[in-house]
């Protein structure tokens, strides 16, 4: 039994990967079956009955090996083995019994030869040999025993040597060729893990630089409880580094997303391409690029001779010009005066440098896949995809290259024609003109001529624009006017832009606590993203601004908000999702966004346990359900959901997934998900999907938010709690819900450890003990986490209860106290508007 399951696994893993051999098989076993039965009427004295039955069942046979896309889904998993039924008795064993019948012949050792091919092309070289037997064993059974003479047809035995050498010689041949395609799959392997190894270097060195940096610009640390302030340089430094760093996180998630997708040859999706400046485009390469040091950075320049505009996708765009300037600093330093020129004109980009040059021979082939110039750790795959990437925009990009003097490549991107642009600028205009109508917004900049420019680039929107030349002069009319948008300089006297952002976070103009505030600033875009975020602002716009760019980023704010502050999402708040993901830091990252937007969350580890709280009730809005997770699996989950009876079985599936190729969304649409979100997930690109299916058809009334749960009296001590913890839930307005779900949850648990120790139940004590570690630590619980810590720790080593008396009792007097302080921090905070 164990032989033949050793067997039977090698012949699944034979036939798991690549496109399904067998059902070609049962194609061209059908066709074969009835046209050879046609042929054989051409012979003399043929009769139609003569072998009918066996014919008509291997038509039936090859059929069902032709017709597994018809299978219903519940059948498929059992195709594997009917296709090794199939073989066995159409190929050797209906060959081999209609040999015997026939008492052998030309056609006999043609039909033995033409079997013999297939089995070797088909299955392992074990597979065959215990096809053949098992086959010529029941059909010479079948025939001695039926027949009323049995004969030995001898011509067919004589062909035996024959029949051994295609065997032996089939087998090593297909096993030369598996080990040809195994060494070019090792080496795309290869080039895929050195790939991303070799790019993902550049954002960790320069994330560990900036880490570097950051430590040097915090004070120095101490042991005395003294108040410690930071200068203004130090955290200017901080936000730089910290900028720095989230752009290289970003840079190097592109960087493993597009490397997967030139592997797998995905094409960019030419619905999501804008219209780019290749002006603006290229200096934010140069800008947002990690260099190694200063050094390199100013070996980088610009020249814009004429800008023009194109249409693509700037991430792709940004990442080929990384590749470029990658390449050209490679070998800078063997020259004191080495230079990088980007030069911007007739719809080209060259990228030049006056480095060592490449060589006639490496040229002509420089931009195939796995080709790289002499690099060490050079994959290759860099410049294929940056072919790739222009050929998508409709251009090309080419080498140009003298050894010693320089390299030149040229990227040429087709025109924008007049009509193309004034549509796409009309198009844009007129969404925002919808957008603006009838509403009010504030200007607010110390510079009169600049608040002058800014209110004639926005008199198409139909909008009234009122002026503020200070933020205080801001306060004063935010305070007595709703605003639906402020427009707000950053850098000016009396009150800049981020200390009036923080006033109207803070509830100082209630009115207008809610208002999109857009920057504007003439700060480097990666560094003014995180500060203005920081700040409570919606976006920001680079000085100095066209009108399209400032229209388009003002519409954003509109429909993207990122200043909600405590309150929730309108259409997302009280929403029910449930969430399931095996990995918890996973699921804690994806509930804290969702309870972000108001989202009701409910967890799950696996697709059995979605199943059954989809069975317990019905008042879903949608399922957010990893991939990959153990047991029934998300796209198993899906089929399953989608074939049930369950008054959810329609709700909207997001499938979570860390690489979304081809496969896997046929595989996850055939299953009946409806969109996909790759990880790691944005706070936002989480909203806005939840946003899309709702409004592509779950319109029915969201369930009111979830009721405080009030605390018991009592005073609360800062050396119970974590309030950095606490206080960065009341940041995101997450900290209500997290207490109203922690009181009834942290009773329950210990009730439950009570009844355990009880019982002696180990195993249910550690699990209660295992939760109430875990909630408390993430409620910001710190007394109470370290105690149970305490006891958990040693019960999970030594595999018995605690032996110190009144351990439990201490847990419930703690967690009593703890109730009290959550409880009085929650009443204080609930006073003290979240900035």
């Amino acid at each position: 039994m164990n032989l033949w399951r050793r067997l039977f696994e090698h012949y699944k893993i034979y036939h798991a990967y690549g496109p399904s051999r067998l059902k070609y098989v049962g194609y061209v076993g059908a066709v074969s079956t009835l046209l050879f039965y046609f042929i054989r009427f051409t012979r003399p004295g043929a009769s139609m009955a003569d072998d009918l039955v066996v014919r008509a069942v291997a038509l039936v046979l090859y059929s069902g090996l032709a017709l597994k896309e018809r299978w219903p889904e519940s059948w498929k998993k059992h195709y594997i083995s009917y296709s090794y039924v199939v073989l066995v008795t159409c190929l050797p064993c209906f060959t081999v019994y209609t040999a015997l019948l026939r008492g052998g012949g030309m056609p006999a050792i043609s039909n033995t030869f033409i079997i013999l091919s297939f089995l070797v092309l088909v299955t392992d070289w074990r597979n065959t040999l215990v096809m053949l037997a098992l086959g010529t064993a029941a059909a010479s059974a079948f025939y001695y025993v039926t027949a009323p003479v049995p004969r030995i047809p001898m011509d067919v035995i004589a062909q035996l040597p024959a029949y051994a050498l295609i065997l032996v010689g089939g087998n090593l041949f297909k096993f030369s060729t598996e080990q040809i395609d195994a060494e070019r799959k090792l080496r795309a392997t290869q080039a895929l893990a050195g790939s991303i190894a070799h790019e993902m270097r550049n954002p960790l060195s320069q994330i560990r630089h900036n880490l570097e940096r950051m430590q040097q610009a915090l004070p120095q640390p101490s042991t005395t409880p003294q108040p410690q302030t930071l200068e203004v340089r130090q955290v200017d430094a901080l936000y730089r580094h910290l900028a720095e760093s989230e752009v290289a996180v970003s840079r190097g998630l592109q960087v493993i997303a597009m490397t997967l997708d030139e592997v797998s040859a995905k094409p960019l999706d030419s619905a999501s391409f804008s219209f780019l400046s290749a002006a603006d485009a290229t200096r934010k390469a140069v800008q947002e690029y990690g260099y190694e040091s200063d050094a390199d950075r100013a070996r980088v320049s610009v020249e814009v001779i004429e800008d023009f505009s194109f249409r693509g996708d700037e991430t792709a765009y940004l990442f080929v010009l990384f590749n470029l300037i990658k390449n050209a600093l490679y070998y800078l330093p063997l020259r004191d005066d080495g230079r990088v020129t980007i030069t911007i004109d007739g719809h080209q980009v060259r990228v030049r440098d006056n480095g060592p040059g490449v060589a006639p021979a490496i040229l002509s082939r420089m931009f195939e896949p796995f080709r790289s110039a002499g690099k060490a750790g050079g994959t290759g795959l860099g410049l294929s995809y940056c072919q790739r990437v222009m050929r998508s925009f409709g251009g090309e990009i080419s080498c140009d290259s003298t050894l010693g003097e320089y390299t030149q490549f040229t990227m040429r991107l087709p025109p924008i024609s007049a009509a193309e642009a004034q549509a796409h600028s009309g198009a844009a205009l007129e969404k925002a003109r919808a957008i603006f109508r009838g509403k009010r917004l504030l200007v607010v900049d110390d510079d009169a001529a600049l608040r002058t420019t800014t209110r004639h680039k926005l008199r198409l929107l139909e909008v009234q624009v009122d002026e503020a030349a200070n933020g205080r002069r801001a306060l004063e009319l935010l305070a007595r006017q709703k605003y639906d948008l402020l427009v707000l300089d950053l850098n000016m006297p009396v009150l800049d832009g981020y200390a009036l952002a923080e006033r109207i976070r803070a509830g100082e103009v209630p009115v207008n606590r809610d208002v999109r505030i857009v920057a504007y600033t003439s700060e480097p875009a990666h560094l003014a993203s995180v500060k203005t975020q920081k700040a409570g602002m919606d976006g920001f716009v680079s000085k100095p601004c066209a009108q399209l760019p400032l229209v388009q980023a003002l519409v954003h704010a509109m429909e993207h908000p990122a200043s909600r502050g405590a309150s929730a999402d309108a259409m997302l708040a009280g929403r029910q999702v449930l969430l399931a993901d095996d990995n918890p830091y996973n699921r804690k990252a994806m509930t804290a966004y969702l309870h972000q937007a108001g989202v009701q969350v409910t967890e799950a580890a696996h697709g059995e346990a979605v199943l059954d709280l989809l069975r317990s009730r019905a008042d879903w809005d949608a399922i957010l359900m990893d991939v990959n997770m153990p047991g029934m699996n998300g796209l198993e989950a899906a089929q399953e959901i989608r074939r049930s009876n369950l008054a959810s079985r329609d709700v909207p599936i997001i499938a979570l997934t860390a690489h979304s190729d081809a496969a896997t969304v046929a595989a996850a649409q055939a299953a009946g998900i409806n969109a996909f979100l790759t990880k790691p997930v944005e706070a936002d690109v989480l909203h806005e999907k939840h946003r899309q299916l709702l409004r592509a058809g779950l319109d029915r009334p969201a369930p009111a938010p979830l009721a405080d749960t009030p605390g018991a009296g009592g005073g609360g001590s800062a050396d119970l709690l974590d309030l950095k913890r606490l206080e960065s839930y009341r940041r995101i307005g997450m900290l209500e819900e997290l207490l109203s779900d922690y009181f009834p949850e942290a009773a329950r648990l210990i009730d439950r450890l009570d009844a355990a120790a009880q019982r002696q139940d180990l195993h249910d004590g550690l699990e209660a003990l295992h939760s109430l570690l875990g909630m408390s630590g993430e409620a910001g619980a710190a007394a109470l986490h370290q105690l149970v810590r305490r006891i958990y720790v040693p019960m999970v080593e030594e595999r018995r209860w605690p032996t110190v008396d009144g351990w439990l009792a201490q847990i419930r007097a703690l967690a009593v106290r703890t109730d009290h302080a959550l409880a009085a921090y929650g009443r204080e905070q609930s006073r003290t508007p979240a900035i």
